[in-house]
């Protein structure tokens, strides 16, 4: 069985769904047969890729909420990630255009390292001090090769701006395709799609039906789980 997952690694409910997902493929009888894969789908896809700026910043010019409520916002996102087992900095996080990281991931995929290479970027923008955005083209090599590419491999896609391009637009307009409107997105063998951090329970019932039933895409939504879109992402009230 093959899920393949649309999301992005500015999203921080892709983050949290992506460990909830987890807990429940680990439980699932099956697991060694289902293939997971990653999919791209930008938050952002018109910010520059210079264009970095604050999360708060981001969030108050976006919203047009104060500092104070979108400090809140990321506090309560701090606790839902840690409620996973996940860390989570609440304050001093960068937001900034995450095309190369799709298209990185494109070259993951090829070489067996994507899963590797989405949780070290998703660590590196939503639990480490250094910026993910901001140092340069060198920043995401070293994090690359952490997660076993090889750093010329890396070097050569980051200097051609249509190296994977096409990927990750094809994968885009998959999504649409399939209706999904904000990420994450999670399409459970063609079958069924999830939208949202929906719980592990939801996924492991969404695990047990996509591997006993084949039928057309059919939406298992639980009362709106939260998930970001173009418009932003939700923000938890508790």
């Amino acid at each position: 069985m093959r899920v393949e997952i649309w999301s992005d690694i500015a999203c921080p409910w892709c983050y949290v769904g992506k460990a909830r997902f987890g807990k429940a493929l680990a439980a699932f009888p099956h697991r060694d047969q289902v293939e997971v894969v990653h999919r791209s789908f930008e938050l952002d896809p018109g910010r520059a890729k210079g264009d970095v700026q604050p999360v708060l910043t981001m969030l108050t010019r976006k919203y047009g909420m104060s500092e104070a409520q979108a400090q809140a916002g990321e506090d309560n996102l701090g606790a839902q990630a840690a409620a996973e087992g996940l860390d989570y900095r609440t304050r001093d996080r960068d937001h900034g255009n995450t095309f190369d990281l799709h298209r990185l991931l494109h070259l993951a995929k090829e070489r067996g390292r994507q899963d590797e290479l989405i949780q070290i970027l998703y660590r590196a923008n939503f639990a480490e001090e250094r910026s993910l955005f901001s140092e340069g083209d060198e920043r995401l090599v070293e994090l690359a090769v952490e997660a076993g590419l090889d750093a010329g491999a890396v070097r050569e896609v980051l200097a051609d701006p249509a190296a994977y391009a096409d990927e990750v637009r094809a994968d885009e307009r998959e999504a649409a395709e399939l209706g999904a409107t904000g990420v994450p997105f999670f399409v459970l063998d063609r079958a069924y799609g999830v939208s949202g951090a929906q719980p592990a329970e939801v996924f492991a019932e969404a695990l047990t039906r996509a591997w006993g039933d084949r039928s057309p895409l059919t939406l298992i939504d639980e009362g709106g789980a939260e998930a970001c879109g173009p418009d932003g992402c939700a923000v938890p009230q508790n």
